[in-house]
């Protein structure tokens, strides 16, 4: 219950939930105010020659209720988590109160022009109480974004961040010994993937849609094997495919030598993750790439990106490896 009374605003909370839902009373105790004045059945939609389907006073009244409140939460609710941004949740918090008030005026509408009728087949939507109410709903959802206060409070990411920088402010080396680097191929390279996968699926939509929705699937893993995030700290090295699946994990105290090196991906098997014998790579394109040996003899190739990103990679993994040997020793005496 503290993590959750953490992660959300309980005053904005206790407003997304609370306001549509009195809103919806009210909109039900007016309506019945005025039941004797309504028709039975009410008209609910209309068509160029007048009303054309009709429902119960209760049923129109409790949907109408309902629609109220599950329109007003979807949005409301939208502004009540700390974790998004201040702005988000003001123009949330404004659309959804405009929103909430925008169902009611045309329900309001609806009810207002059937007062008085015997029949409702003769019913139009109130076209005065529609536009004031209207203009009411978007005034007020505008002054609302702008009154509502988004108050930001500490959260675990605050204390993550307070950690990591009393570390970097105690270790400045800690800064130079890490780095993320995402890396992927050439543009030219998804627009051939694309023209070669997802045009022919688009001809083959129609005809046989399993193997349009089979080519698209592999256009989509395609590209995302040419798609790499690299990490590297003082804990070791690490590279995920396509940014979240982790293909090389490797302790800095297992990393013998990192080398920058100009590969061809051909050498390796071509682009994409490979894995043959002692040596694995995971190429996004010849060129530029950092090698690194463990001391177990296998041999590791990452795409680098750039020359200068491959040295800079290199030099860090050098750095981190010879630290956490230099450690180990001293531990071990």
């Amino acid at each position: 219950m503290g993590n959750f009374r953490d992660s959300v605003d309980v005053r904005a909370l206790r407003f997304a939930v609370g306001f549509p839902v009195m809103l919806a009373a009210g909109f039900t105790v007016c309506a019945f105010l005025v039941r004797s004045d309504l028709p039975e059945p009410l008209a609910v939609r209309w068509t160029g020659n007048g009303a054309a389907d009709f429902a119960p006073f209760g049923a129109v009244v409790g949907s109408g209720a309902a629609l109220i409140v599950l329109i007003g939460w979807a949005v409301l609710l939208q502004a009540v988590p700390l974790s998004r941004p201040a702005l988000m949740r003001r123009i949330m918090m404004g659309a959804g109160l405009a929103l909430s008030l925008f169902v009611t005026t045309v329900l309001a509408a609806v009810l207002v022009g059937q007062l008085g009728l015997d029949n409702a087949r003769d019913a139009r939507v109130d076209v005065s109480v529609l536009a004031m109410g209207s203009g009411a709903a978007l005034g007020l959802g505008v002054v609302m974004g702008f009154v509502f206060k988004a108050d930001e409070r500490w959260s675990v990411d605050d204390d993550q961040a307070m950690r990591e920088a009393l570390e970097r402010e105690q270790d400045p080396e800690l800064a130079r010994d890490s780095v993320s680097l995402w890396v992927h191929a050439r543009s030219s390279v998804f627009v051939m993937i694309g023209i070669a996968t997802l045009l022919p699926a688009a001809l083959l939509t129609i005809a046989v849609p399993w193997l349009a929705a089979l080519l698209v699937a592999i256009a989509l893993l395609a590209a995302a094997f040419l798609v790499a995030r690299i990490r590297v700290d003082r804990s070791g090295f690490r590279v995920f495919a396509a940014g979240f699946v982790r293909v090389m994990d490797v302790p800095a105290a297992a990393i013998d030598a990192a080398t920058p090196k100009e590969v061809r991906a051909a050498d390796y098997g071509g682009w994409g993750y490979r894995s043959h014998g002692a040596t694995t790579a995971l190429l996004v394109s010849s060129g530029p790439a950092v090698v690194v040996d463990r001391s177990d003899g296998r041999h590791l190739t990452v795409s680098g990106g750039s020359i200068a990103a491959a040295d800079n990679i290199a030099q860090v993994l050098s750095r981190v490896a010879a630290r956490a040997r230099r450690n180990g020793e001293a531990a071990d005496l």
